[in-house]
């Protein structure tokens, strides 16, 4: 274990690469270049642009990369020097991708939360320079004196390092002697070069010159639910609302909606996403369907807020009070559950801000107020924010609202359409509430383009909405899989929702229950965190005529569902999505969002990924490899040979291995190339566990 200038890190990082550490007396660059001796570029982690800094969650193994080259063939090192949150300073020796343009990486399981600091060092490797030209040359009888002479030279240098442990000096210094003594050959000199031992103190403990330093940089970590989640999501209006005897529904409450949280915690969801609970404007109230002849008894869109009775500060009387708020919050948390609270910055025409602040507002040239849209769709309930005629005063509300749910125990909030307000608000909002509360996890809803989407993220947003939802095929969700795994992981973390009170997408409108289990495995395995909205489990998959959303929409009206009997009568994918949560929670390696491999299949409906989490870097220092094989057509039956990259997890290729599947309880011996049979009708998917990986 490396040396720190305080504590033992093991409670801070975990890393296979960790090295002795030690200060580098790296010189200045000379007066008019602005490279090092041994330049370093490309550095990773990062944001583009580096105009704000990258970030990573608690447990997160992040990849530390770099581009480091020289001049001619001698052999470099590269480090990573890295400071935690709490002062304690380790160093990790890079290792050389070996993919032939001069990549470099060590991966950290960053443990503590707060701001990291690191920077990359680079120094020729003396050692191991010579290392390679006294192979190349003694076995060639080139120059064999003047090797050994050298390799004793570097073995004296490094034996006077008091740095070193005194066993090592004396091997290096009987080395050093051996390598001088005619009496030993040089096939007995080329047992010295290529010692085991030997290089292994030269990695650990390098005998550097050319010393380089990069600037140092920043890394983020924030605390692990805003990276790792099941998230469930239910309008709690609907749960406990019972139907009248005219006819007539009484609305749900938070003292109905918690019978419903022990089972939202039994089948493993963490996270209880609500919908707006303040109280919904009458004006231009929407009815069933979003049509706009709201009836007396239609309880509008809980994005429609605002009314006589208050606006995002308070809580929609047919809910039930702020004291039953708290209740409901406590009652999640006994359960093992965190509440999300929805954050949607616009207002019912009814709202008091209307009347009070009617400079929020852009009014147009007849006097009306501009309504939302996103067309072809028409929000007349709802009057959206202007960010530019009083920023300072909008700035204060929001963060007071913020504060004020808070202080009732809210510490997630999804937040709807954050890519219609200016990116520099959400910098300074999220800048403000983090500093105070650190834990807080905002989730951005912006289905939109990449780069407002981005940088949305990198602007502070904890999780992302993602395009999840519409890459359904093979060749897409590889091309979006390994993109957010890699290009974007950084900064972006994306919380793959298979549905949503907007979305029912056509996948899941005509691929039947077999859809319902690929979408979900998929999106289970494939990222740490996923979200699931009520209904789901029931396949409620009938859309609303020329519409991407349930008919009946949930958005509009009560909905009054039959879990027990839909339960008890096998029609129900709770059970499955019991199983995933809770594969989920026994398999460190799904809690990762960089280690995405996707590998290849002799079918263009097969697709195949595994995700691999070494021993070295893993909480529980053991290591775990989960396998997923998903047959993505819900309407066949598929057979094929998938290939796959088993050095990945430490398995020479053409070696067999035991592997585990994990909802049928199946165990199988796999290689590199197996066939399999998957039905979409049945068991669309293989979650295989690989045993016994290092």
């Amino acid at each position: 274990m490396a040396t720190t200038t305080r504590t033992d890190p093991a409670a801070r990082w975990r890393s296979a690469d960790a090295i002795p550490l030690r200060p580098l007396d790296a010189p200045a660059s000379p007066a008019g270049t602005r490279t090092s001796r041994i330049p370093l570029t490309a550095l990773h982690p990062a944001t583009p642009g580096d105009v704000f800094p990258p970030k990573a969650y608690a447990g997160e193994v992040v990849p530390f990369r770099a581009t480091a080259f020289r001049e001619g063939h001698d052999r470099i090192g590269v480090q990573l020097r890295l400071t935690s949150p709490s002062g304690d300073v380790s160093l990790h020796r890079l290792s050389p991708l070996d993919d032939g343009f001069d990549h470099w990486q060590s991966e950290v399981a960053l443990l503590e939360e707060g701001c990291w600091s690191f920077r990359f060092e680079s120094f020729a490797d003396d050692f191991a320079t010579w290392e390679h030209a006294a192979a190349v040359k003694i076995a060639a009888g080139v120059d064999a004196p003047l090797m050994r002479e050298m390799g004793a030279l570097l073995f004296d240098r490094a034996g006077t390092e008091k740095s070193r442990p005194i066993a090592e000096r004396r091997e290096l210094a009987a080395a050093a002697e051996r390598l001088r003594d005619p009496a030993v050959d040089d096939d007995a000199a080329l047992s010295v070069v290529g010692s085991p031992a030997i290089a292994a103190f030269f990695r650990r403990r390098p005998v550097m010159s050319l010393a380089s330093a990069g600037a140092d940089r920043v890394i983020r970590v924030e605390r692990t639910r805003a990276g790792v989640g099941a998230w469930y999501e239910f309008f709690p209006r609907s749960e406990g609302a019972r139907r009248l005897r005219d006819g007539s529904i009484k609305s749900g409450t938070f003292r109905t909606a918690i019978k419903r949280l022990p089972a939202v915690a039994q089948m493993g969801f963490d996270v209880l996403y609500l919908p707006p609970i303040h109280p919904i404007g009458r004006i231009n109230r929407k009815g069933p369907n979003n049509t706009l002849d709201a009836g007396p008894a239609d309880p509008g869109s809980p994005w429609a807020i605002g009314a006589a009775e208050g606006g995002h500060d308070t809580v929609h009387p047919d809910l039930g009070t702020l004291a039953d708020f708290r209740a409901f919050v406590r009652a999640a948390a006994a359960e093992g559950i965190e509440i999300a609270l929805d954050f949607a910055l616009q207002a019912a025409p009814d709202h008091p801000w209307v009347a009070q602040h009617p400079e929020w507002f852009t009014t147009l040239p007849d006097g009306t107020i501009a309504f939302a849209e996103n067309p072809p769709k028409k929000y007349q309930d709802i009057y959206p924010i202007n960010f530019d005629n009083d920023p300072e005063g909008i700035r204060t509300e929001a963060l007071r609202i913020l504060e004020h749910w808070i202080a009732q125990g809210v510490r997630i909030f999804r937040v709807d359409n954050p890519h219609t307000k200016p990116l520099q608000f959400w910098e300074w909002l999220i800048a403000a509430v983090t500093a105070a509360h650190p834990e807080v996890v905002f989730l951005a809803e912006a289905f939109t383009r990449p780069a407002p989407m981005q940088g949305l993220a990198m602007a502070g947003f904890q999780q992302s909405y993602s395009y999840f939802t519409w890459r359904n095929t093979k060749e897409e969700l590889e091309e979006f899989l390994t993109s957010v795994s890699t290009e974007t992981a950084d900064f972006m973390r994306p919380n793959l929702f298979v549905n949503t009170p907007d979305i029912l997408t056509e996948y899941l409108q005509y691929g039947g229950r077999a859809a319902y289990r690929i979408r979900a495995a998929v999106a289970a395995t494939a990222a740490p965190s996923y979200g699931v909205y009520a209904g789901y489990e029931l396949y409620e998959n009938v859309a609303r005529p020329g519409a991407e959303e349930n008919i009946d929409n949930e958005k509009y009206e009560y909905k009054l569902r039959d879990w027990a009997g839909a339960l008890a009568r096998g029609d129900s994918l709770a059970p499955y999505l019991t199983r995933l949560n809770e594969i989920r929670r026994a398999h460190p390696a799904l809690g990762q969002l960089r280690n995405f491999s996707a590998h290849w299949s002799d079918d263009d409906a097969i697709l195949v990924y595994s995700k691999h989490l070494d021993a070295a870097v893993s909480q529980t220092g053991r290591a775990d490899t989960i396998i997923v094989v998903a047959n993505v057509d819900p309407h066949s039956v598929r057979q094929t040979m998938v290939h796959l990259d088993t050095r990945i997890w430490g398995v020479t290729p053409g070696d067999p291995f035991e592997v585990h599947e994990l909802v049928t309880d199946q165990h199988w011996t796999w290689s590199d190339h197996n066939f399999v049979r998957l039905d979409a009708f049945s068991e669309p998917v293989h979650i295989l566990h690989v045993k016994g990986t290092r």
